[in-house]
């Protein structure tokens, strides 16, 4: 196991070490968010949570307490004064966290964690208060801690980056498994310590880390986190064996507060984080207006009805009124200068209405036409008062 241990550290370093070098290239071909001006927007309700990689536990005093002997000497004594002191050294080791967690919009954090850690047992030295050369054969063992712990944290938003680091703290409980630590004495008797038992006790623990959202998934953020775990001291039961298995004594060890350090790569997604503003497609060009069609009405000198050629050219127009999309009908009169103004002001609002009169008889519903005088005012032919012009005797029909 301690092979494979020290392998797993390694791999987990060369995982590390090369997600730190991908991010700019992976940036670059858009796996991770693009930065936003404004910062990585702050999770906001239910996220989940997990990690895994190496962890270090710190080594561990280990104090006996009972009857016996180990070896030639009293081992285990009912006095503090007199407790023979050892400890416990242990191999890197593995953890992996899982977690349910709530955002609250506004950079802080709160979530309930289940984790595991693993570390073999390197050695078992001391107890006895001999040289140093009085240790004890490495006889095997494990640890395992599993617990549950209540996180809180605090996500710095950084305007323009898309890392987000965080730091966080958190108390729980913890069981720490002691199985078949044990340790033989370096001496002609080889008495054999051996522990197998479980003790739980409050812990602790400090967090920090970063979390860098993966952009083709909303929600979704890689994270990389330091944690040092922490517990009281705890307490367990242990025995003397001889050489042949026989029971020497049985005692307990209080073993002083344990230590974990551990580096972790993980991923974290938030449910209901909003995804990136997506930029409204361009609006399509506004089609260009339809041109207006003129058609002209002639009309003979001091007339207002219309002669064949002039229906001709109506139902032309009323034809193209249903064909088209036409949204306005235009109607204006007009007149040439052989009279007065105001004669010539009246005749060319008859003309109008004439027209608009056949535009309707033709299919154009009455309420599209809006009809207009303009007399002697606009004459197509400019001519000097009281001059016949036919092309000034006229009605304009405009579709718009």
């Amino acid at each position: 196991m301690r092979d494979f241990t020290t392998m797993s550290f390694r791999r987990f370093l060369l995982a590390a070490s090369a997600l730190a070098l991908a991010a700019p290239a992976a940036q670059a071909q858009g796996l991770f968010r693009s930065p936003d001006p404004a910062g990585v927007p702050p999770v906001s309700g239910l996220y989940i949570a997990g990690g895994a990689g190496w962890n270090h536990q710190n080594e561990r005093s280990l104090g006996a307490y009972g009857n016996g002997v180990l070896g030639n000497r009293s081992y285990f004594q009912n006095t503090v004064r007199t407790t023979p002191g050892g400890v416990v050294n242990f191999d890197e080791g593995l953890v992996g966290v899982a977690s349910i967690g709530w955002g609250f919009g506004n950079g802080i954090r709160a979530e309930v964690e289940g984790n595991f850690r693993y570390n073999d047992v390197d050695r078992i030295g001391g107890f006895g208060g001999g040289p140093v050369t009085r240790t004890f054969r490495d006889n095997g063992g494990r640890t395992r801690q599993y617990g549950v712990m209540g996180n809180a944290f605090y996500d710095f938003r950084i305007p323009g980056a898309n890392v987000v680091p965080y730091i966080g703290g958190g108390v729980g409980y913890l069981w720490t498994e002691f199985d078949g630590v044990a340790g033989t004495r370096n001496t002609a008797t080889g008495n054999r310590i051996v522990i197998n038992d479980t003790d739980g006790r409050l812990a602790y623990q400090g967090i920090a880390g970063a979390a860098i959202p993966v952009g083709f998934a909303p929600g979704l953020a890689l994270t990389l986190e330091y944690r040092y775990l922490g517990t009281l001291e705890q307490k367990f039961d242990g025995e003397v064996r001889s050489p042949t298995g026989a029971l020497v004594s049985r005692g307990y060890f209080k073993a002083g507060n344990s230590g974990n350090h551990s580096i972790m790569i993980g991923a974290r997604y938030a449910f209901n984080q909003p995804r990136a503003a997506v930029p409204a497609p361009a609006p399509l060009p506004a089609a260009a207006p339809s041109p207006a069609r003129t058609y002209l009405v002639f009309f003979d000198w001091d007339r207002a009805d219309l002669t064949d050629r002039a229906r001709q050219i109506v139902a032309e127009a009323a034809q193209n009124v249903r064909r088209t999309q036409t949204t306005r009908i235009e109607v204006a009169g007009h007149a040439d200068r052989s009279g007065t103004p105001q004669y010539n002001q009246r005749l060319s609002q008859r003309r109008a209405e004439a027209v608009a009169a056949e535009l309707t008889r033709n299919g154009v519903a009455r309420n599209e036409i809006s009809i207009q005088a303009f007399g002697e005012s606009r004459p197509l032919v400019p001519t000097a008062d009281g001059v016949r012009e036919p092309q000034n005797r006229r009605v304009e029909i405009v579709l718009r």
